[in-house]
């Protein structure tokens, strides 16, 4: 579903992005670990469209996000670690102004938003506006906005922070039924334990390269996806 084929970004002299290639299947969570700086933010805003890459390929199910961008990102939902809402707007209207640009159906967003406020527990602060939200209650908006549509593919950075324990646990079942049902997910994190016990494949990125990707258990073996990664980063 994403193919990524020798990206490179560069910041003026620095390259952020150094010939990363690699492919994110259908039916799979996919987990992209670095440690600060080094460059999960921008390929994840490269493989949605936000940001230019200056060489190679990113293909979304096919398509080229630089030559089809709507094509591409009619497939998929985008979570930031920081969500940048319109803090104005009630959290009900800014779900359904999601919904609006995807052209979803009433009867279909107005099932999904009550699905997920319940999961979530957000059914009495919907018609609230965000500024009045927490940071964690921002995030839970963002996400029910971004599953509201039912995307075929999910990129996230960070989407754990700042989620309570039950959103979390709620949060995993989501991604867990999505792709079950031929869903993809993408997404970065620190919280190592928990890509190692929910995702199928692992990306490792250092200064902009991919330095190990493949299958989870092979990755690690028979150590922790940790002490692999520390390893790594040691190097």
């Amino acid at each position: 579903m994403i193919k990524l084929k020798g990206v490179c970004k560069y910041y003026g002299d620095k390259k952020a992005l150094d010939k990363v290639s690699f492919e994110v299947n259908k039916g799979e969570i996919f987990a992209f670990i670095g440690h600060n700086g080094a460059g999960k933010t921008t390929l994840i805003k490269s493989i949605c469209g936000i940001l230019d890459f200056e060489e190679g390929e990113i293909l979304i199910d096919g398509k080229s996000i630089k030559d089809d961008p709507l094509a591409c990102k009619s497939k998929m939902a985008y979570i930031p670690d920081d969500p940048e809402l319109y803090e104005d707007m009630k959290a009900i209207n800014y779900i359904n102004f999601v919904c609006d640009m995807y052209d979803v159906p009433t009867e279909v967003r107005q099932k999904n938003t009550e699905r997920l406020a319940e999961m979530f527990g957000t059914q009495h602060d919907l018609g609230n506006t965000i500024k009045s939200f927490s940071h964690g209650m921002k995030q839970k908006v963002a996400i029910m906005a971004a599953l509201a549509h039912e995307p075929k593919i999910l990129v996230m950075d960070e989407p754990f922070v700042g989620l309570d324990p039950k959103a979390i646990f709620d949060m995993k079942e989501v991604m867990r039924k999505l792709v079950k049902e031929g869903g993809t997910i993408f997404f970065s994190t620190h919280i190592l334990d928990m890509a190692e016990k929910l995702c199928d494949r692992v990306a490792i990125v250092k200064k902009g390269q991919i330095i190990k990707v493949g299958d989870m258990n092979k990755i690690k073996g028979d150590k922790s996806l940790e002490k692999v990664f520390l390893e790594l980063e040691a190097r």
